[in-house]
């Protein structure tokens, strides 16, 4: 008997298909390189770094209090129960969704799956044991792995993200290549921690997604906790020595110069893992940059293969993963479903963080879109002040003539937990007469998003607009 589903992959897109398909009354199979699920994300990815990156928090809070009259000795940092903490962490989560999954009957298959055809794979197990399964319907969850640099030497100072996570060693000194989130998030972590990171980036500017008044909060702050920003600079080598690494840089005015440095982490992007699937055995179609191309409901170009996460493209971000999944789950139980979110949130886990959604006002001016925005300084909240944290900015698109809101944007503490007011607003297509009129709790972070929706009618309370 063919199996109803067979899931590859189980990470969030993949665990969050089998469950959902598992609950519809499909019988799955799961099948991971993995012992458990959880994928990049909660095993080498988002779980394992946000945990750091709370430590950081902790590390930087204590020494911020000194301005409110509080003081702390240095902080001592055990590297190895951090570690531990960490793993712990990860541990748990993985052991739930082990639970959950036997739970709901799902049977877990450890190896490297690949497409013999387009029903049919091949199961190569740890243990050199190679199976094959036959199957009525598959979802491809294979997830990406991270670029690689190949004029870098093969060097245990050089990193990818997966390395950094599992937090080997504190270096004194740590040079960035990348200034995307991943990068930079790791960058606020070590820095925390103790480490001098610089980062350098081939862009002229660093997180140049999102608007660049957003932007600047970040950076400010961030060139306050590197040592250095080096961006529209490039590496063009690196050489081992007995004192580190020994990088040279080319600017853009093509000027080279060389520092050394006792770590690496190249965090330049990440690629999807479609290469080693057998996909060319099938009809599925592939796009020049590797990902799978799929309609509306993350179906193939094969009717009984789905394909959903960082394997069918941008954002590659695990919770549009977990949407799609339950998207392809429903199409395969027959129910008629489609993906088609008017935004996916963004969030970089910086300190401050940087979150956004919908249309950037950059976007807007792109297209020639008639916008109405406002924009709430958080030097004008009560509660960031007694945060201590006045480096923020909230921020809100309008249509002029409909006053649907079409984008938020948010910089500053905890912006990645007040972004999802944003991303519902627009999801539901709300006017921002809507949330100037839904009455928020002060004093909270959260009521600045009312009072940029005040800003659009010329009336925030904590903020005198000049007359026109």
């Amino acid at each position: 008997m063919p199996n109803s589903l067979v899931v590859i992959g189980a990470g969030p897109g993949g665990y969050t298909a089998a469950f959902r398909a598992a609950d519809l009354g499909l019988n799955v199979t799961l099948i991971d390189t993995d012992t458990k699920a959880g994928g990049v994300c909660l095993n080498r990815g988002c779980i394992p770094s946000k945990a750091l990156l709370h430590a950081a928090k902790s590390i930087t809070e204590a020494a911020d209090a000194k301005n409110m009259g509080v003081t702390f000795n240095t902080p001592s940092i055990d590297i190895e129960k951090l570690r531990a903490w960490k793993d712990g962490v990860v541990t748990k989560l993985t052991g739930g969704l082990g639970q959950l999954a036997k739970a709901r009957k799902i049977s877990f298959i450890q190896g490297e799956a690949k497409f013999l055809n387009a029903t049919t794979l091949e199961i190569r197990k740890p243990d050199g044991i190679i199976e094959q399964l036959t199957f009525e319907h598959a979802i491809i969850a294979t997830g990406s792995r991270p670029v690689e640099l190949s004029f870098l030497p093969r060097s245990h100072r050089v990193w990818d993200s997966t390395d950094a996570l599992t937090l080997p060693h504190i270096p004194p000194t740590l040079l960035i290549i990348g200034g995307g989130y991943i990068g930079l998030e790791l960058g606020t972590a070590y820095a925390a921690l103790g480490s001098k990171v610089s980062v350098v980036e081939a862009l002229p500017s660093l997180l140049s997604s999102a608007d660049k008044d957003l932007a600047d909060i970040v950076i400010r702050r961030l060139k306050k906790t590197f040592t250095a920003i080096l961006c529209g600079t490039k590496v063009i080598k690196a050489d081992e020595t007995s004192e580190g690494l020994r990088v040279t840089f080319l600017d853009d005015k093509n000027q080279e110069k060389q520092e050394t440095y006792a770590q690496v982490l190249v965090s330049v992007g990440r690629k999807p893992n479609t290469h080693d699937l057998g996909l060319e055995k099938t009809s599925i179609k592939i796009s020049d940059k590797g990902f799978i191309e799929v309609d509306g409901q993350r179906r193939t170009a094969e009717a009984k293969i789905f394909a959903i996460g960082d394997t069918t493209g941008q954002p590659m971000l695990a919770h549009k993963a977990s949407a799609e999944a339950k998207v392809a789950a429903d199409a395969v139980a027959g129910y008629p479903t489609e993906f088609a979110p008017k935004c996916i949130a963004s969030v970089v886990y910086t300190d401050p963080e940087l979150a956004w959604c919908g249309i950037t006002e950059q976007e807007a001016h792109t297209k020639g879109l008639a916008i109405t925005i406002s924009k709430f300084p958080w030097m004008a909240s009560g509660r960031a002040m007694t945060l201590g944290r006045t480096d923020g900015l909230t921020k809100i698109i309008a249509d002029t003539k409909t006053g649907k809101i079409l984008g938020v944007g948010i910089a500053g503490v905890n912006a990645g937990e007040l972004i999802a007011e944003g991303a519902l607003a627009i999801e539901t297509g709300i006017k921002a007469e809507d949330l100037e009129l839904t009455i928020h709790p002060h004093p909270t972070l959260s009521e600045m998003m009312m009072e940029t929706a005040e800003g659009l009618f010329g009336h925030p309370t904590h903020l005198l607009k000049p007359k026109q």
